[in-house]
């Protein structure tokens, strides 16, 4: 992983100084690029191994270049915005990002999401987008799950969850990684929410907590999402 290429689009010439500092610390690459117009050239020269895309770019705005490398790639995408608005979370993730994480941000976070999804890049060659278990349907994309009545009432975190463990499906996750994956570092979150948002999986399913088909519990290891051909 150390080593990986990684190329940051945004045009604060500070945050981009701060994002180099930290990840060259870490043992990665770094390039960049000022605005969106030269991200797409320097994205398809180098082929990074991760792209680091500001939301509000000259030339070319961040959605756009999200949308544009998403056309003719799967290379990961975190996404930064200095907005707090779940509207453009949600656009930047429908157009392909796999991650955002609003500005200003700590360093720990950032490196915490850059190997998360570098780690599930090396796993998993193609990014799992949707995935249906029991008549529900999971869409990563949007972050929503639908059943035969409609959209169910579910977080954004509760599905990345299962996407997390729809990209590793069949091994055992720890949920510490789930809460890397899902949370970062520097989050709330404990070992305990990771069980809620399961709970939560498990109603959305009808997946009896005491004999589950679908989400099983490893104990004091983590959670597994059975295969079909074993559920």
């Amino acid at each position: 992983m150390a080593g990986e290429r990684i190329l940051i689009v945004d045009d604060e010439a500070h945050i981009v100084e701060l994002v180099r500092m930290y990840l060259e610390r870490d043992g990665f690459r770094v390039e960049s690029a000022a605005d969106g117009a030269l991200g797409l050239r320097l994205h398809h020269e180098l082929r990074p191994a991760l792209l680091i895309l500001d939301l509000m770019l000259p030339e070319v705005d961040g959605l756009e270049v999200c949308r544009r490398v998403r056309a003719e790639s799967d290379v990961p995408i975190v996404m930064l915005t200095a907005r707090d608005e779940d509207t453009d979370k949600i656009v930047g993730l429908e157009l392909g990002a796999d991650d955002y994480l609003p500005k200003p941000f700590a360093e720990r976070e950032l490196l915490a999401r850059v190997r998360a999804l570098l780690r599930r890049s090396e796993a998993q060659p193609t990014t799992c987008s949707e995935i249906t278990i029991e008549g529900v349907r999971f869409d990563f994309r949007a972050l929503t799950a639908t059943g035969p009545e409609g959209r169910l009432e579910l977080t954004p975190h509760d599905i990345l969850v299962l996407k997390v463990l729809a990209e590793r499906r069949g091994e055992v996750v720890p949920r510490i990684e789930i809460i890397e994956d899902v949370c970062g570092l520097d989050s709330d979150a404990t070992l305990r929410t990771i069980d809620n948002h399961v709970v939560a999986l498990r109603r959305a399913m009808r997946d009896d907590p005491r004999r589950p088909r679908w989400l099983k519990t490893v104990k004091g290891e983590g959670y597994r999402l059975a295969r079909e051909d074993e559920a």
